[in-house]
């Protein structure tokens, strides 16, 4: 008798062990999905205003306005961010000091 408990108890533990395993995989590879779906697209925003004149010419007011602060905003800059949050309305809900970094850094 406890043999046929060993065995029902070794098969329920692989039957567990199994669903668990597919589980984690079937998780994973959905928030995988879900971040590379998310950085294509920001991927693709930022290679469209990288080539951008509009962007380009706003880094000098960009910088300027990253260093003081919020302080300085010049007509070049205030024209980029117009034209990015009309270009790539994913971007529309980053306020103008994160992109104005991010014309910076592109």
């Amino acid at each position: 008798m406890s043999r046929l408990r060993l065995l029902c108890t070794a098969a329920v533990l692989t039957l567990a062990a199994n669903a668990n395993a597919s589980s984690f995989i079937m998780t994973t590879d959905s928030i995988v999905g879900a971040l590379k779906a998310t950085s294509d697209a920001t991927s693709d925003a930022t290679s469209s205003l990288r080539d951008n004149k509009v962007v380009q010419a706003a880094r000098d007011d960009a910088a300027s306005f990253v260093a003081s602060e919020g302080a300085i905003r010049g007509v070049k800059l205030e024209s980029a961010l117009a034209h990015i949050r009309q270009q790539a309305p994913q971007l529309a809900i980053a306020t103008d000091a994160q992109l104005a970094q991010a014309i910076l850094a592109i």
